[in-house]
């Protein structure tokens, strides 16, 4: 390439490279006014969550239809192990607790009716409802064995046999008339009334008529009379037994409303006792349906029946259970506003169930007394705190929830149940509620609700975002402080010295990925910090140091550390292939990050780029091979664009690209590596080398602006790991987006090569000074004849006009051969 001795060298030094300064922040332990937390007072309040508060206070305090509040961010900012605390400190007025219970509909069983106190009273009206049915035990007996009573029963007796006796002396009388006489015949065990034809002056049975007729004590005529006598007098005998059975229901009619004359007193002296002490309409219908069923069920109260008693099954009937009083929720002990956490959100653990007896013979039954309320109802007047993802694990909750929110009425129903039993169906009287919930979640999940459930928003008109980060600040910083005394406290920790704070404020700094940012995902901070007390005690201190957390910090990286140290492993075997001295055309290295939440890397990976004649396409093959995801591809588009836009001004791009992830075999996703892929198709189309010492991340827009990206500490650090064990040359750095830098939390012996110059890390804003920097040659200006001559961007120019010619040249060939063939 005889033209490459007139390029335009790059000029030795550049303002490019960033200073150790730049590379983090330090907090400086002198700034604590403490030696040790000892004397530092733990936080009270929640850091860094100002916005949410105001949200969760507005969706507490305003008791309105549909203002249920949903807590939405990442794991670890504290969200659900602070809302019951944050519920507890916020100022409400909690409306006036109830307590419920369930008792027997006595018109319709299958329909429990539901009675509502005020708090403490369900339960005193259970005691007394108790008492009340023990007395009419007592004094429904003794009331029925009173003298008045006896008298007035003996009257009926009297009065009801007379009647029997009169009917059957006048039919006797009339049968005796024809030779007949009214007697018994045993029947099987048993006997019954019969009328026997009188021969020789003896009651002969009926059947033994043709006896008497074979031994000629009587003709056949004279049996077929008897016969036809008796069968006459039989239909009159039913008839009088008809008589005999009204007679007979007559006095156990007026015996029982004898009984209940004499019992009603008794009754409704006790049943009014009771019902003077509730005024509520609800309970004053129950006491007198009540009072019915007990006046019409006297037998029970009279010993009749037992209480109790158990069939052949072994199932146990008592009759007095109709009279129970069934307590689903009991406030008498509740002097706050009712916050519930549910931990296990089962459609039974949230609505409650009727529960299901055996009955011994293979079937199943319920009544009012198997009813039990869930925690949604417990929850009612104050506030339910739900997990959102555990909602749509469980089978009806999230359906049944959205049902309870929209109406405010909560029907308590059977579980739901994929295997059918067959039971009594009951439908106990609805609930009406007034439960706020608060459900915990993710902005995904909120994203999701609000989209695909219409109704989502108006159920859950207020939203807390809980902040993952907090701007830096000194009271920040002092506050944080706290935050970790207050950790110490409530698990008895031991206390951190001012470097340890400082150190765990660096490592914040890092996790949230800007240097004047904290993360508030205590979760991470509470981990890190107790394992440093861990590490501190196994060492033999009293006094948590930074050394203790560093150790904390390296050990965790260890512990998720096996892929790392496998993709090291291979890079050193030279499995895979990376370059880190030399130059080489089409080739570069760019930089990825793996690993999941709590720990990620950063590891060099080889990209090259082919070009040869074509269209203008440019084929990631990737996304050829199903390998990328969205936001590559989409990164690769913008490649064309820029493409386009810097040199298909003229004449067309005639040329094709092939773009490759060298030894890449899982999914490539993201646009940090657009920057990179754009360096190595500058280079192919030059012709000029990229220095493999180098490597480089950023994404970049169709106008050559470079943008900023993600994990830009662990892709330096993986670039550096990489370099470190096969030497630091001093030319070996990386190349990063200048809006970067402010995120530049590097580790101490990255920042020590730096500052001892064997290691670089340069900023960049614009796709030329990268191209200058991997090339050591000017990128070049746009002159009105095309690019300064001598530059990367003339010899990319340069490159692609040439290709453009021979492009046209094989075109008009081909036209030309193939007019030839026509001819």
């Amino acid at each position: 390439m005889a033209s490459q001795k007139k390029i335009i060298p790059l000029k030795s030094g550049t303002s490019l490279e960033l200073k150790p300064e730049d590379l983090r922040w330090r907090c400086n332990p002198d700034f604590f006014e403490f030696d040790s937390t000892e004397t530092v007072k733990p936080i009270e309040g929640i850091l860094g969550q100002e916005r949410a508060l105001k949200a969760l206070k507005l969706g507490v305090d305003l008791r309105a239809p549909g203002y249920n509040i949903y807590i939405a961010g990442l794991s670890g900012t504290g969200k659900a192990t602070t809302v019951k605390k944050i519920l507890e400190t916020i100022s409400s007025e909690c409306p006036p607790l109830l307590d419920y219970a369930y008792v027997n509909n006595f018109k319709d069983p299958d329909r429990p009716t539901l009675l509502t106190f005020s708090k403490g009273k369900a339960r005193l009206f259970k005691s007394n409802f108790s008492s009340a049915i023990n007395i009419l035990k007592e004094k429904i007996p003794l009331a029925l064995e009173s003298e008045f009573f006896v008298e007035q029963k003996k009257r009926l007796l009297a009065e009801y046999g007379n009647q029997e006796q009169k009917l059957l002396n006048s039919f006797e009388g009339e049968i005796q008339k024809d030779n007949f006489s009214l007697g018994q015949v045993k029947v099987g065990q048993t006997a019954r009334p019969d009328i026997l034809p009188v021969i020789e002056e003896k009651p002969v049975p009926i059947y033994k008529l043709e006896d008497l007729v074979n031994k000629g004590k009587l003709t056949k005529d004279q049996a077929q009379e008897i016969l036809k006598k008796y069968n006459q007098y039989q239909e009159e005998l039913q008839l009088l037994f008809k008589k005999g059975l009204k007679i007979s229901q007559d006095f156990q009619k007026n015996l029982s409303e004898l009984e209940k004359k004499i019992a009603h007193s008794v009754v409704k002296g006790v049943i009014d006792t009771l019902r003077e002490n509730y005024n509520s309409k609800k309970v004053g219908e129950y006491l007198s349906q009540a009072e019915d069923h007990i006046l019409e069920n006297l037998q029970i109260f009279k010993g009749v029946k037992p209480g109790e008693e158990t069939t052949s099954d072994g199932l146990i009937i008592d009759y007095f259970k109709e009279y129970e009083v069934n307590i689903i929720l009991d406030n008498s002990e509740t002097n706050e506003c009712p916050v519930i956490i549910e931990t296990s959100p089962t459609y039974v653990n949230v609505f409650g169930t009727i529960e299901k007896v055996n009955d011994g013979r293979g079937g199943w039954y319920s009544d009012f007394t198997r009813i039990k309320a869930g925690s949604f109802l417990r929850a009612n007047g104050g506030y339910l705190v739900l997990n959102v993802y555990h909602l749509f694990e469980e089978p009806g909750v999230w359906k049944t929830l959205k049902r309870v929110l929209t109406y405010n009425i909560l029907e308590i129903q059977d579980t739901p149940s994929f295997i059918p039993l067959a039971s009594a169906t009951l439908k106990p009287e609805p609930i009406k509620v007034d439960t706020k919930i608060i459900l915990v979640g993710s902005q995904y999940i909120y994203s999701l609700l609000a989209e695909h459930e219409y109704d989502f928003k108006k159920m859950f008109k207020i939203k807390a975002d809980f902040d993952y980060e907090i701007k830096r600040s000194d009271k920040v910083i002092d506050e944080y402080a706290r935050v970790i005394k207050k950790l110490i406290k409530e698990e008895n920790l031991f206390e951190f010295d001012r470097s340890a704070i400082a150190y765990i404020l660096e490592l914040s700094a890092r996790y949230a990925g800007q240097k004047n940012k904290l993360t508030t995902r205590f979760s991470w901070i509470s981990d890190l910090a107790r394992e440093a007390s861990f590490w501190a005690e196994d060492d033999g201190f009293k006094i948590v140091s930074a050394a203790h957390v560093e150790k904390a910090f390296k050990n965790a990286k260890d512990r998720h550390g096996m892929l790392e140290s496998k993709i090291t492993d291979m890079i050193e075997e030279n499995t895979l292939l990376i370059d880190t001295e030399g130059e080489r055309i089409g080739q570069i290295n760019g930089l990825a990050v793996y690993g999941a939440d709590y720990y990620s890397f950063g590891r060099p990976i080889r990209i090259t780029a082919t070009v040869s004649l074509g269209s203008g396409s440019i084929i990631n093959v990737e996304r050829e091979a199903g390998m990328s995801g969205k936001h590559y591809t989409k990164g690769v588009l913008i490649i064309s664009g820029y493409f386009r836009e810097t040199f298909g001004q003229d004449f067309p791009l005639s040329f094709n690209a092939n773009l490759v992830f060298e030894q890449s075999y899982g999914t490539v996703d993201g646009d940090s590596a657009s920057c990179t892929e754009i360096f190595a198709l500058l280079s192919t189309l030059a012709g000029l080398p990229i220095k493999q010492s180098l490597a480089v991340t950023g994404s970049l827009n169709q106008k050559g602006d470079v943008q900023p990206i993600g994990g830009v500490n662990e892709k330096i650090e993986g670039f550096y790991d990489v370099c470190k064990p096969r030497g630091l040359t001093g030319k070996q750095g990386v190349i990063i987006p200048e809006l970067n830098v402010k995120e530049l939390m590097l580790r101490e012996d990255v920042i020590q090569s730096v500052r001892d110059g064997k290691f670089h890390i340069y900023s960049i804003k614009r796709v030329e000074e990268g191209i200058e920097l991997l090339t050591g040659v000017k990128s070049g200006k746009k002159l009105k004849s095309g690019y300064e001559p001598n530059t990367v961007f003339q010899l990319v120019e340069k490159k692609i006009k040439d290709l453009y010619s021979k492009s046209r040249a094989l075109r008009q060939q081909h036209r030309s051969s193939t007019s030839k063939k026509r001819k």
